[in-house]
């Protein structure tokens, strides 16, 4: 494969559309990664399926077509527990249905015409996410099965899941980054920072644990926001950081379904709630106060500081984070009180 490939594992794409000039681009533009294969389905019922016999890693989604439309599949989808975990990345000419796209379950989107290496590079991310969550399904099964036989391996089994689902989040959190132009120190701060604040609101230890570990994934719906928005020098437009607050939304969706797993769930929780305000003038969905889960509020908090006492910012829109020197860290407390 590629050398920019995720790995050596298989990957299995879904293409659905009912043009097959777009199949067609699909399939060249996959045509020289060895250890990839396009399916291709001329609407969303023939998708559907080809779902009971193959196990695609992506599926790359048209809206408007025949018999049953984009947002008809995803809905069928993203109810089905079978599927309702492949990653869907929709492809349409109208920008517009993007938010409408997400909203029935889209994990991120591109607009035609295409740009082929960025269709590829989102592809390729998205198929990582996939096998990590599969891996982190099939590392619970075996754990159950583990304590089930051998049940003096209790503990020992456990901490192992833990440690695993924990550099698993490191990771993903990192993932994100190398599309942004931080660095790794930057989701390290983050953790020590939401952990701090954890221990001072009176959490217990292993919230405080959980909290320091889901941090990193604060940011991971970066991975769906267009490069040449999230990596633009300048200032966003209005419509610009519209779409950049979207990266709340796309991480929340990222890892949703969840719940088995408390790293990961807390961590959608703070991809989703670390732009939120306690004025109530945050984003996505505008919470106030106590509407705010503590674990969202913790990060919000950590995630301000860390961008007024870090100089050289770059991590979001807004013109206060684009700093050229670092705040003193006793004026950016005073900030974030006011």
């Amino acid at each position: 494969m590629a050398e920019n490939s995720y790995d050596s594992a298989e990957i299995k794409i879904l293409a659905v559309d009912d043009e097959p000039m777009n199949l067609d681009l699909i399939e060249f533009a996959f045509g020289d990664e060895s250890d990839v294969t396009v399916l291709r389905a001329e609407n969303g019922r023939v998708g559907l399926d080809m779902l009971e016999e193959h196990d695609p890693s992506v599926i790359l989604l048209d809206l408007a077509m025949p018999v049953m439309t984009g947002i008809e599949m995803l809905g069928v989808l993203k109810a089905d527990s079978r599927y309702e975990n492949i990653p869907v990345i929709v492809v349409t000419a109208n920008p517009e249905q993007n938010h409408n796209a997400l909203a029935a379950g889209a994990n991120d989107f591109l607009v035609k015409p295409v740009n082929v290496n960025e269709m590829k590079l989102r592809t390729f991310n998205h198929a990582k996410i996939k096998r990590y969550h599969d891996m982190l399904a099939n590392s619970n099964a075996e754990l159950e099965e583990r304590v089930f036989q051998k049940t003096r391996h209790l503990n020992e089994a456990l901490n192992l899941a833990r440690n695993a689902e924990s550099e698993i989040a490191f990771r993903l959190g990192r993932a994100a980054e190398f599309r942004d132009r931080e660095t790794g120190a930057h989701i390290r701060r983050m953790s020590t920072y939401c952990a701090l604040l954890a221990n001072l609101s009176g959490l217990p230890d292993e919230e405080v644990d959980t909290i320091f570990h889901a941090a990193p994934l604060h940011d991971i719906g970066k991975i769906g926001i267009p490069d040449r928005i999230l990596q633009k020098p300048g200032k966003l437009t209005d419509e610009e950081y519209e779409v950049m607050k979207l990266h709340t939304v796309i991480g929340g969706k990222m890892l949703q379904g969840a719940n088995s797993y408390p790293l990961i769930s807390c961590g959608r929780t703070i991809a989703l709630q670390h732009h939120e305000r306690f004025d109530g003038k945050g984003y996505p969905e505008g919470l106030v106060g106590e509407q705010i889960h503590l674990h969202g509020r913790i990060a919000a908090v950590a995630d301000v500081f860390d961008a007024l006492s870090t100089a050289g910012s770059t991590r979001t829109p807004s013109a206060w984070r684009r700093c050229s020197r670092s705040w003193p860290r006793r004026r950016a407390v005073s900030s974030i009180r006011r």
